[in-house]
């Protein structure tokens, strides 16, 4: 006989269900876009949120961590915060609802919310695998976002922030991207709770390099102390293409932001770097998964990790090195700074290589402060508070100062250095 494990539906899982139920009725999207709704939330009916025995999610057992939904919120009540960058033009969405036309000079600007109308975004509201439990939430929720095309060659000077705003409650955004053979352009991707209150957000990003295009990506994610943060970052690079991307994760009380990059095209190459600076009692999941499938690509990725009072962060990175893809140099790293004994940091680096003409390699750390470096300070009247700010500041400012920007590089220290004031 066989028996079929049930699921049992979680406080937050039928508050979920609930949730789709009532706002099911308001979401945009033809008969095609409800059809491709209604498959994921059956998904997610029939399998629940993901346990630790998915070994996708072994480090982040959702279904437990996740304890409730918040209700809907209103647009009006999110504030407009200042950019990143004076010269930034910017493109912002509110409580998950684009906020008005937006106008970028060399830029074809759209609204998700028509893709979701006409029917043209069904083919993406689908699941890149069976553990897929981001593109689920986001596919069966979102409402709007932006869809942004960058003409072949153009090149666009200022930076182009994408504010993804909102206050307590929901919102659920996704970010089609393409940029053109040739073009050139900086995309900061700022994701930023307003107002107090807890939020449930869930976001999507979907960028594609055409040959020879040159982009810097840069994703900041400010959440609130009560938030849950699940992003998804899907990437393809095309022939001689070139990406720079960043992500900083600086907020969030559950926070699961995964990488999800093809390295489709020869001559491509990624540069990925990542901070994560984690206290409270908080919990932070970055996970990436690489594919190099073609010959002749290069990757570089550089995490560097803060652990603060109980807070608990993981790193799962996974190079994936196809058949056909001879002559691949892939390097990873994770380095992470545990600043309490009650701090847990869990790093999961991953080879898979079928091709035999490469070099990859992958490697993490885990450490304290060195305490002849604090000494060193302290001697000098440096307090012991600050001295370990200063320290940590230095062991994450690497990473940023890699851009080439100056004002960026400001920009993104001055959050780094907020931060560690609150928790150092």
């Amino acid at each position: 006989m066989n028996m079929q494990a049930q699921n049992r539906q979680t406080a937050a899982e039928t508050a979920l269900l609930d949730s789709y139920n009532a706002q099911i009725g308001e979401l945009p999207g033809n008969g095609a876009v409800i059809s491709a709704r209604d498959r994921l939330v059956d998904d997610l009916k029939t399998n629940g949120l993901p346990t630790r025995r998915v070994e996708a999610w072994h480090y982040t057992d959702l279904k437990t961590l996740l304890r409730s939904i918040p209700a809907s919120g209103p647009a009006s009540s999110v504030r407009n915060p200042a950019p990143l960058v004076d010269a930034a033009a910017l493109i912002k969405t509110r409580q998950g609802e684009a906020d008005g036309n937006v106008s970028v000079d060399g830029i074809v600007v759209g609204s998700y919310a028509d893709m979701l109308r006409e029917g043209t975004a069904a083919p993406g509201l689908s699941v890149i695998d069976k553990d897929d439990t981001i593109g689920k939430i986001n596919g069966s929720f979102v409402r709007d976002g932006y869809v942004l095309e960058l003409p072949a060659g153009a090149e666009i000077a200022q930076p182009i922030e994408i504010q993804a705003l909102h206050g307590a409650g929901q919102a659920h955004t996704r970010f089609p991207v393409s940029f053109g053979a040739g073009s050139k352009a900086t995309v900061i991707e700022r994701h930023i709770q307003t107002t107090d209150g807890q939020a449930f957000v869930s976001s999507v990003s979907d960028i594609s390099l055409e040959d020879g295009a040159e982009v810097t990506w840069i994703v900041v994610q400010e959440q609130g102390a009560d938030d849950t943060h699940l992003a998804q970052v899907r990437v393809r690079v095309g022939d001689n293409a070139k990406l720079r991307l960043f992500v900083i994760n600086a907020g969030g009380k559950l926070v699961r932001q995964e990488l999800r990059i093809d390295v489709a095209g020869e001559g491509a190459d990624l540069q990925l770097r990542g901070v994560n600076l984690l206290g409270g009692d908080t919990h932070t999941d970055v996970t990436l998964v690489l594919g190099h499938n073609v010959p002749n690509t290069t990757s570089t990725e550089i995490f560097r990790n803060v652990v603060f009072d109980r807070a608990r962060g993981v790193f799962q990175g996974m190079i994936k090195v196809a058949l056909d893809a001879q002559k691949t140099d892939a390097r990873m790293a994770c380095n992470t700074l545990l600043m309490s004994d009650d701090a847990e940091f869990a790093a999961k680096p991953e080879l898979e290589i079928f091709a035999d003409d490469v070099q990859c390699g992958h490697g993490a750390t885990v450490a304290d402060i060195d305490d002849n470096h604090l000494y060193y300070l302290m001697a000098r009247g440096i307090p012991r508070n600050k001295g370990r700010a200063m320290l940590v500041n230095a062991f994450v400012a690497e990473i940023v100062e890699e851009l080439e920007d100056e004002a960026l590089v400001e920009a993104l220290e001055a959050i780094i250095s907020n931060w560690l004031e609150k928790h150092a």
